[in-house]
């Protein structure tokens, strides 16, 4: 029951996750019309996860910042963050491209006529706006509209007043908001008991939903994206962890079940309460584990950027257009700006490719094709995106020196 002790308890929920995720394609498969209907259940789970993560991060960040008066470590913090973000992100750019012009895969491609009705409608916001948007306007809405990064930087504002104020004032609320933060963690827990049946359903909707006849002519896309994952994790993960001393088995064992929970359900936010509080477990103190992978939430998609340059090169193949290589760096540069900000749900990397693709000229009916393999490629881009994000916390606590693995 419930009681297991929770080493055991965890082990098995990754195990149960893999064999209801193992079920749910078989599901899929099997009996697509009631598949169909199996999508409440993860849908639910997603929304018990965004009531958590709110109070999580603000609670997070502000005791970190007031109760150990860190003020003079945060800068420190959100610069080494953003740092390691760009350059992780823009290897991920590179790497797609590099990728993709050599797998060629969007080649010989025939474009399917009838997509037109279906675009979303993209529009390209301005650097002025993507930096507007971090700040919240009211908390309230910030909070309603799961605006992650908003509800961090009122947290680091609001620990930040409250750790300028006297012992006296500040002990009273510091306590209010350790104990809220510990109940939330407590809540994570409870609520992680349904994740492996949120797996399930989300794989059993997916497979039901897509049919297998439409992803014949994009297998070499998935493919090409896979193994410029498995690429990537070799030669920019690994090494990053080798410079930061980071013990690579002991990192894998603490992200195994936030990735395959992101992986499952296509959405990085249903990790992010796990992911926090892994990394915490693992040795990085909870206010850098509180800011940095919110934040890289919005900065620091790893698997999203890998993915942006290849699709957006991929269409342009697919519709004949050949790209030279300076168009391919302004292209590169503009997903640079345009990817920050992707909110962690499925399908907003659409938008930006879209928008991108229209600065170049390249037929939104080349995109909206990846479609149709989109959610296979969304499995292996989020879960990608939760290890990076892992991996940023980790990195920048060993950077600060407060890296703390129990030995």
């Amino acid at each position: 029951g419930l009681f297991v002790p929770f080493a055991v308890g965890r082990r098995s929920l990754l195990v149960w996750t893999f064999f209801a995720m193992l079920a749910g394609a078989e599901l899929g498969a099997d009996a697509p019309q009631f598949a169909a209907q199996t999508h409440f259940l993860g849908d639910i789970f997603l929304r018990l996860i965004r009531m958590i993560v709110a109070p999580l991060i603000f609670g997070g960040i502000v005791t970190g910042i007031a109760g150990h008066n860190r003020l003079s470590g945060v800068g420190r913090v959100a610069l080494k963050s953003i740092v390691f973000f760009e350059v992780v992100t823009t290897a991920g750019l590179i790497l797609g491209a590099i990728a993709i012009n050599l797998s060629q895969a969007g080649v010989g491609v025939t474009l399917p006529s009838g997509l037109q009705a279906a675009v979303p409608a993209a529009h390209s916001s301005g650097w002025q706006d993507v930096l507007l948007n971090i700040f919240p306007e009211n908390i309230a809405l910030a909070v309603a509209q799961n605006q992650i990064l908003q509800v961090a930087v009122f947290a680091l504002l609001f620990g930040t007043a409250l750790a300028t104020m006297p012992e006296s004032k500040r002990a009273p609320l510091v306590s209010v908001l350790q104990s809220l933060t510990e109940t939330m963690f407590r809540l994570t827990r409870i609520v992680m008991y349904m994740a492996p049946v949120a797996a399930g359903a989300a794989l059993a909707y997916t497979v039901g939903s897509m049919g297998l006849l439409t992803l014949l002519p994009l297998v070499k896309l998935v493919a090409t994206y896979y193994v410029a994952l498995a690429a990537f994790i070799l030669l920019v993960l690994t090494p990053i962890l080798l410079i930061a001393r980071i013990p690579i088995a002991r990192f894998i064992a603490a992200i195994a079940e936030p990735a395959a929970i992101g992986f499952a359900t296509t959405t990085s936010e249903a990790a992010l309460p796990l992911a926090m509080e892994r990394m915490e477990e693992f040795g990085v103190p909870r206010w850098i584990v509180s800011f940095v992978i919110p934040t890289g939430y919005s900065f620091n998609m790893t698997g999203s950027s890998l993915y942006l340059s290849m699709a957006a090169i991929f269409a342009a193949q697919a519709a004949g257009i050949h790209l030279a290589l300076g168009e391919q760096l302004v292209m590169l540069a503009t997903l640079l700006l345009t990817s920050k900000g992707v909110a962690g749900v499925p399908r907003a990397v659409l938008v930006v490719l879209l928008a991108t693709a229209s600065s170049l000229h390249i037929p939104a009916t080349a995109i909206l094709m990846i479609l149709g393999v989109d959610t296979i490629m969304d499995m292996g881009r989020t879960a990608m995106n939760v290890i990076g994000n892992c991996m940023a916390s980790a990195v920048v606590a060993r950077w600060e020196g407060e890296l703390k693995i129990a030995e």
